[in-house]
């Protein structure tokens, strides 16, 4: 197997091969020059030739002569003047060198010529003189050899003796001076020396352009050969749209360099996304804000439509400078989905904690008052604390028919009532049960409310009111405190980054509260959003199956 040529080989054949096409191209240009010139030049040099032989007394006397006999005079010294014509003609080229003079008389009889064999034989020109009575200049056929032939016609002159036999009006013959046309062989061999020498000078300075432009691609490709780039290139595209990782790079002016099939795909990019800004691709404010660097930070939580998404965003540097910026972004949707149904089971945790807690201290309150012998108040002490109970439970059960968002109220009322706060349901709300993925929804949104509202109040008394009501096919799930309330800046970036306002108060999960919320209401179509000033969260669940994904 032939061994491959490096890049400085490629170029360099290619530099030699575009000289050889250039050179051929070159040489067809000049012969086809040469050719025309030859035509033009040779042909009004044959005319001269031609002028000069016509005018010439020997050969004016001695086509006088034959045309004197052929009207009737006698014919002396008649062979005299056809040798004269001969020696005039053979005289004119040598010194023209050219390849023929031919003289014909008025019958076309050829009295001088340089083949012998056309010596008095009929020769039959195109464009003769003898017919047209005036000059000609063409190109012959002679023999399979293509040649420029000059005619110029010879006239009477009536000073001669001929005069009573010649008019000055009468065409005594014609000269004909022949140049033939070189081959194309001969013509290459002319031009040989010329062509070495464009071909050593082209040659040269091909290798040296070749060795030069090879140095400059080595340099900007870190040494690799184009083998070796290519199999860099593929290897690249293979893994860039192998990895489940979505992949985005930008430029310094915000356009999207690089995208790979996960990134579009999570993003609901178009197939032009590349060398788009993200401006004109209409990306979310949150998401820009991070693919632009506005927002800095590692494992951003991002909502994309019904999505939350992790990005990580390093910039890109070249030689010292920075060029843009590479993003990844995974998908963690999923994973705040499993997250929501451990928050449950945290929630319920503790709740039964909570409840577990306060049954312990109510025994231990009975447990008390019976060694003490205060009967009677064990009594009363137990109609109180079941009474208290059975009014929370009632009011629960009377206006939430639902069993799952009902338990969560009373879990949350007795987790209050343990950090001592109170839990309040406003007499506005009312809800029927609904199917079971919007009753977990439901659940969960208020749930992570009040888990805020408690946070945000703890430690120290408080209270939380909540409503959960109908409207129309959706359910609003309103929850305010006695709190200060999110701040305005807070506010601003409290959903669309999905961060928690939580201050670690009750050990739970962190991170996915608001983001959590927030999804639950884009996935079914719905929203959630702060009212009075940061102070009330309001969620709006609309009935019915989840937008699809």
């Amino acid at each position: 197997m032939l061994p491959r040529l490096t890049l400085a080989g490629q170029l360099l054949a290619l530099q030699v091969g575009i000289v050889c096409v250039v050179l051929v191209g070159v040489v067809a240009v000049s012969l086809a020059q040469s050719y025309a010139r030859f035509g033009e030049t040779e042909g009004r040099r044959a005319r001269s030739v031609a002028e000069t032989v016509s005018a010439n007394a020997a050969v004016r006397e001695g086509l006088e002569a034959r045309l004197a006999v052929r009207r009737g005079r006698p014919a002396d010294q008649v062979s005299d003047f056809t040798n004269s014509i001969r020696i005039t003609a053979e005289n004119a080229r040598g010194t023209s060198v050219s390849s023929s003079v031919i003289v014909l008389d008025a019958d076309r009889v050829v009295l001088a010529s340089a083949d012998p064999d056309q010596l008095s034989t009929r020769l039959d020109l195109p464009g003769s003189p003898l017919v047209t009575r005036r000059g000609w200049i063409g190109e012959l056929d002679l023999g399979g050899r293509r040649a420029v032939v000059a005619q110029v016609p010879v006239f009477g002159d009536i000073s001669q003796d001929n005069a009573p036999y010649v008019r000055l009006s009468d065409v005594l013959g014609v000269v004909a001076v022949v140049q033939e046309r070189p081959s194309l062989l001969e013509n290459l061999e002319l031009a040989v020396p010329n062509l070495l020498t464009y071909l050593g000078i082209a040659s040269a300075l091909g290798v040296l352009g070749s060795l030069m432009l090879a140095r400059r691609v080595k340099r900007q490709t870190l040494g690799m050969e184009p083998r070796e780039i290519t199999a860099l290139v593929e290897h690249r595209e293979a893994m860039l749209h192998g990895i489940k990782e979505g992949v985005i790079a930008v430029d310094q002016q915000n356009r999207v360099t690089l995208v790979n099939d996960s990134a579009a795909e999570l993003l609901r990019l178009p197939a032009d996304t590349v060398g788009r800004t993200l401006a004109e691709l209409g990306m979310d404010p949150a998401l820009e804000g991070v693919l632009t660097g506005r927002e800095e930070g590692h494992d951003l939580p991002v909502p994309a439509g019904d999505r939350v998404l992790i990005l990580n965003r390093m910039p890109i540097r070249s030689r010292g400078r920075q060029v843009g910026s590479i993003t990844t972004l995974r998908d963690r949707t999923e994973l705040i989905s499993l997250e929501r149904e451990l928050d449950a089971v945290q929630q319920i945790t503790d709740t039964l904690r909570a409840q577990a807690h306060e049954f312990s201290n109510r025994v231990h309150t009975i447990s008390g008052l019976i060694e003490l012998g205060e009967y009677d108040e064990v009594t009363r002490y137990v109609h109180r604390v079941t009474a208290s109970d059975a009014d929370l439970t009632d009011t629960v059960r009377s206006r939430i028919s639902d069993p799952a968002v009902a338990a969560l109220l009373v879990a949350k009322a007795s987790q209050a009532a343990e950090l001592g706060m109170k839990l309040r349901i406003t007499p506005t709300s009312l809800m029927e049960q609904v199917d079971e993925s919007l009753s977990s929804d439901v659940a969960t949104v208020l749930g992570n409310l009040v888990d805020n509202s408690l946070d945000a109040l703890a430690p120290g008394p408080g209270w939380v009111e909540v409503e959960v009501r109908h409207d129309g096919g959706d359910v609003v799930v309103t929850v305010r405190d006695s709190g200060p309330g999110v701040s305005p800046e807070a506010a601003a970036h409290v959903f669309r980054r999905g961060f928690s306002t939580k201050v670690s108060a009750l050990g739970g999960q962190r991170g996915i509260g608001l983001a959590l919320v927030r999804l639950l209401c884009v996935r079914r179509g719905g929203d959630v959003r702060l009212d009075n000033g940061g102070k009330v969260f309001v969620a709006r669940l609309p009935a019915g199956e989840q937008v699809a994904r």
